[in-house]
């Protein structure tokens, strides 16, 4: 697994993330659904999916906790190539999102369910592809064994949490679809393009823990 670099002066403390984030998840998990600015988004017709937003806790780096990320195969029909948390579509035995998000986890990184501490949801998300997605935040301690579904995974990488905390990372694009113009988020990190659902999610976690208290 590829851990994209550090993130230096924009380091963040490990304990101190974890304890803001214990804090706050039990309310953030109950406000209002995001998403992107174009048609389709605010729909009510929306499938229920999860993803995990996993963060990877090493002991003893001072560079703080990493959000483990996968890259989709280019032969993919939908999203092909893109910059995603593992996740997918509720599916009928899916007891909770909680269980979803582990499910898809596990099919796409091979990453063991009891491996992954639970720790809260953040608000859901309705994307323009017609799904409400709910993050499920996780904790991580390696040493992690993965083994990453090959048709569906080109890479599992980490990024530095401390690049999505900081506003110098924060990209606002536009993109016309017809006569309409669809905003959306990014966060380049250097070579992944990280944009779309999964950047705007990243923003809901940056959000919370830029919140005082």
């Amino acid at each position: 697994m590829k851990q994209a670099g550090e993130a230096g002066e924009n380091a963040v403390a490990a304990d101190d993330v974890v304890a803001r984030l214990r804090r706050c998840l039990a309310r953030a998990g109950e406000g209002s659904a995001t998403g992107g600015d174009w048609p389709g988004a605010g729909g009510q017709a929306h499938r229920p999916a999860a993803v995990l937003v996993p963060l990877v806790l090493h002991e003893g780096q001072v560079s703080g906790p990493t959000v483990l990320l996968t890259r989709r195969t280019d032969h993919l029909h939908h999203h092909p190539g893109q910059i995603s948390f593992p996740g997918g579509g509720m599916e009928a035995g899916d007891i909770s999102a909680e269980a979803a998000a582990l499910r898809e986890a596990k099919e796409e990184t091979g990453l063991a369910p009891e491996e992954v501490e639970i720790i809260g949801r953040l608000p859901d998300y309705l994307t323009g592809t017609g799904f409400r997605v709910t993050p499920v935040v996780g904790l991580l301690r390696p040493p992690l064994v993965l083994e990453p579904d090959t048709f569906e995974v080109a890479e599992v990488f980490e990024v530095p949490l401390a690049h999505f905390l900081d506003p110098a990372s924060h990209r606002r694009h536009t993109l016309r679809v017809g006569n309409t113009q669809r905003h959306f988020h990014a966060m380049p990190y250097g070579d992944y393009f990280i944009w779309g659902a999964t950047a705007g999610m990243l923003m809901s976690l940056y959000r919370l823990l830029a919140e005082k208290g």
